[in-house]
């Protein structure tokens, strides 16, 4: 296979047992009845089909019309409709209102600060009805501080090399990654780099339950290991679930 974009090459190193989790999660909390979900991040819609296969009506919404295509690609070769939105999750304007909205993959990490996280709140419980579902998750204090700096990761296949490093950010709790990859390319026979460095940050919980609160929600529920634990001082990843007022 030739890649011919980063959003291809990155969709293949994915771990795909992730998305089940993802799904898992929302189930264990919300009972499908075909209501519309509005997953925000979807990108390439791995988990929108998961979703939309255990019984919700699945809208994906993503910044990137690279991964957009490819969730196009997947949602047709598996016979699935399902609605496709480019933008920014800080302007969610002119969505339907929906019972249920989604963001995980540490994606609110990707927002450059914490008013433009509660931006991202603000917005979602502007398309949400009352009394709806809002679940997120976000990289912890201890993945940040403590796991990402100078972490490094390599790998390799036939049609491409990855090479992944982590190092400590301009701000507190932030991280930083160079993901480049090697792309073979058959008609030239020879390599070519795909370059992106990838920025994000977290904050303590305190700061993300105020920005959910002033936002509106209520019953901010915090757990690590999608769901089925408490936070613990070294989990590396938090899960959110609010309700809207």
């Amino acid at each position: 296979m030739i890649y011919s974009t980063f959003a291809e090459v990155y969709d293949t190193l994915m771990d795909e047992s992730l998305y089940a989790k993802w799904r898992d999660y929302v189930l264990a909390q919300v009972k499908p009845t075909g209501q519309l979900l509005l997953e925000l991040a979807g990108g390439s819609g791995s988990l929108a089909l998961l979703l939309k296969q255990a019984g919700f009506d699945v809208a994906v919404f993503d910044l990137s019309s690279e991964m957009l295509a490819l969730a196009e690609a997947k949602a047709e070769k598996a016979g699935i409709a399902l609605p496709l939105i480019q933008g920014d999750m800080q302007d969610l304007s002119g969505l339907p209102q929906c019972p249920i909205v989604t963001c995980f993959d540490d994606s609110i990490c990707y927002m450059k600060d914490l008013q433009a996280v509660g931006q991202v709140f603000e917005q979602v419980a502007s398309v949400l009805t009352p009394g709806g579902d809002f679940f997120f998750d976000a990289h912890s204090l201890y993945q940040m501080d403590s796991v990402f700096p100078g972490y490094m990761y390599n790998y390799q296949t036939e049609d491409y090399a990855f090479l992944w490093h982590s190092y400590e950010g301009a701000f507190p709790h932030s991280v930083e990654h160079d993901l480049t990859f090697f792309v073979y390319d058959e008609k030239l026979d020879a390599y070519h780099p795909l370059i992106e460095t990838h920025k994000e940050r977290t904050y303590p919980l305190a700061d993300f339950k105020r920005a959910l609160v002033a936002a509106g929600f209520t019953d901010v529920e915090v757990t690590a290991d999608f769901g089925r634990g408490p936070v613990q001082p070294d989990s590396t990843r938090w899960f959110f679930h609010a309700k809207k007022a």
